[in-house]
């Protein structure tokens, strides 16, 4: 009772300071239950870059992770937007730099830079469009099929927008986010083994897809209990599915809010221990202190922001 006491009397506090700066807080699906439950608008990374966009609020409470904050910034200029937690990072773009970008891009002078959106500014600035995991197959097939892609950094979604696609002009950055990439095949099949009626959600970004889609095609798994989705896709597939037990290969924040709009389903973590400590750093008390003092403003240089915002721009209105 101490506990929830505590956490009721701070989140008063920061309504009240969100109001007195006319602020809005934006959650991904990987936050902390608690923080998801303040949040104005939850969602995965293309739902919280649109709110972004079209918010009328003066200040961007963003808890997520720095990325996601830059490309707040980025798309609002004249707004102010605070991260909670500057250590909160992304082991996913934090695998290319902007330097080993503009060499790769040498070497294929020619190519389309497609860049997930787990990239740094810099990243974006040299890059042609920007994508999420549920738009990356939209926006792929947008660009003329007879130019070469370079699409980065993530190669297990690069991997499944090669297969979606149907193009041998992909060339795929060899990055991984180290939580997806340790969800393994094995733990997959051990949790389906145990649960054959649940359906499969597993995310493009995991270790385990390429895999899922395999025994997919070889009947291993079933065809109409496989599907391979983004955070967002995931929150709407188990709303409408029939399934009343869902296999979740993806962080496991995302399970809180499935639980919240299914009480009657069962959610099971594919592995259990896929948690993002980046997500995790952003607490109840590192928002309070966000708000009173309008604490860890992000920016991004105007330059950078000019060139990064065109391939955002398209990726916020395609998919």
């Amino acid at each position: 009772m101490i506990v929830a006491d505590k956490q009721r009397l701070i989140v008063e506090e920061i309504n009240k300071w969100k109001e007195k700066h006319h602020a809005i807080i934006l959650a991904h699906n990987y936050q902390m239950p608690e923080i998801q439950d303040i949040a104005d608008v939850l969602g995965d990374s293309l739902a919280l870059a649109r709110a972004a966009l079209t918010t009328e609020a003066d200040v961007i409470v963003f808890c997520g992770v720095h990325f996601m904050a830059e490309t707040a910034a980025i798309l609002n200029p004249g707004k102010t937007v605070l991260l909670p937690d500057l250590e909160a990072g992304c082991s996913l773009a934090d695998s290319i730099t902007v330097e080993q970008l503009r060499k790769w891009k040498s070497e294929y002078p020619d190519a389309v830079v497609v860049s997930y959106v787990n990239t740094s500014a810099e990243v974006k600035a040299e890059s042609d469009y920007c994508c999420t995991s549920s738009n990356a197959v939209e926006v792929v097939n947008s660009i003329p099929r007879d130019k070469e892609i370079l699409f980065l950094p993530d190669m297990f979604l690069g991997q499944f927008v090669k297969r979606e696609t149907g193009r041998d002009n992909i060339h795929i950055w060899l990055g991984e986010c180290h939580v997806h990439a340790g969800i393994r095949p094995d733990q997959v099949e051990d949790v389906i083994r145990h649960h054959p009626k649940a359906d499969l959600l597993v995310h493009p970004e995991c270790g385990c897809s390429t895999s899922s889609l395999y025994l997919k095609a070889e009947g291993v798994l079933p065809e109409d209990k496989t599907h391979i989705l983004s955070t967002g896709q995931m929150l709407k597939h188990s709303k409408v599915a029939q399934a009343d037990e869902f296999i979740v290969a993806t962080e496991v924040g995302i399970i809180h809010q499935m639980e919240r709009q299914n009480p009657g389903k069962r959610f099971l973590a594919a592995n259990p221990e896929a948690v993002c400590p980046f997500m995790k750093m952003i607490t109840l008390e590192k928002v309070l202190t966000a708000l009173k003092e309008k604490k860890h403003v992000i920016t991004v240089p105007e330059q950078v922001a000019g060139k990064a915002k065109q391939a955002i721009d398209r990726m916020v209105t395609i998919g």
